[in-house]
């Protein structure tokens, strides 16, 4: 028995889906052998981790706050302070997030041999901490650290060591939490946090994941395409796919007439598309595919 809806705060309002939408992706998961899935933000929101675009209740509803722009970071200190700030004060919170049943269901079916492969844009690690071993994360993942400069990547949680050290007397509580965790922090609650630098290089440090602006490194894109190659169709689970970092695979699926199939909550930009779409909760539609013998 897999945890079900742990929060449902993120997650946007819907409505029960119908049985035969249900078998119909059964139908197709079962009669696809080698599944590549795809997921986006919707498969996290459940767990308590907001998204961006979900209508009312995605960050961009709920707040004028804005995700970093790579450029930004490179060039200012200022944003690089505004960014380990807020980072360090939402840690603890969003390292400590437990996967929810879409998670375990997804680590079930790779068990099982459903799954060929599964790519993720979140940058949560919740697939790894629910036990997926065939796993792309790609868009990096806020649980490692990488130096610009000597390229050596480490875990976050010696980040926040360093922060902890270099900021001994600093404090600032927030209750927001965006998809990459940080949250929101005031200017003067900012003031006086010291950035930690590498303590091999002294060059600067930042999570390894894509900021808004920079681009999925080729070869991790050529690794995608090399494993929807191999499969012979495609399930997108709770994304828009706005992001065309994730769409691109889609068009290339249809272009080689592979079948997709989506769940999520909404349209998405890929809905004219697919050969399927189950318009509803991660969670709940997994787990009643999951269930059905």
């Amino acid at each position: 028995m897999f945890p079900r809806v742990i929060q449902s705060k993120f997650v946007p309002s819907n409505t029960p889906v119908s049985a035969s939408a249900i078998q119909n992706l059964k139908t197709f998961i079962e009669t696809t052998k080698n599944l590549l899935v795809l997921t986006g933000a919707g498969i996290s929101t459940p767990s308590g981790i907001p998204d961006y675009r979900s209508e009312g209740v995605g960050l961009y509803a709920r707040s004028t706050n804005r995700p970093v722009l790579y450029q930004d970071f490179l060039k200012s200190a200022h944003i690089r302070q505004r960014y380990w700030a807020r980072n360090y004060v939402g840690w603890p919170r969003f390292s400590s997030v437990l996967p929810n049943a879409a998670h375990y269901i997804l680590s079930k079916w790779e068990k099982s041999g459903k799954i060929h492969w599964l790519v993720t844009q979140n940058v949560d690690a919740l697939h790894l901490k629910a036990g997926t071993k065939l796993l792309t994360e790609l868009h990096g993942s806020a649980h490692r650290v990488e130096c610009l400069g000597c390229k050596q990547v480490f875990p976050r949680t010696r980040m926040q060591d360093l922060l902890s050290a270099d900021n001994p007397d600093w404090q600032a509580t927030s209750i927001d939490m965006a998809p990459d965790g940080d949250v929101q922090l005031t200017r003067e609650q900012e003031k006086g946090f010291q950035v930690s630098s590498c303590t091999s290089c002294g060059g600067i440090l930042k999570p390894q994941i894509i900021f808004f602006g920079d681009n999925v490194a080729r070869p991790v894109v050529q690794f995608v395409y090399d494993q929807l190659k191999q499969c012979d169709g495609v399930l997108v689970v709770g994304s828009s796919l706005q992001v065309y970092s994730g769409y691109r695979f889609i068009l290339a699926a249809k272009q080689a007439k592979k079948p997709v199939a989506i769940v999520n909550i909404g349209e998405t930009r890929a809905d004219r598309l697919v050969d399927l779409k189950v318009n509803g909760s991660c969670v709940d539609v997994l787990s009643q595919v999951d269930s059905i013998q």
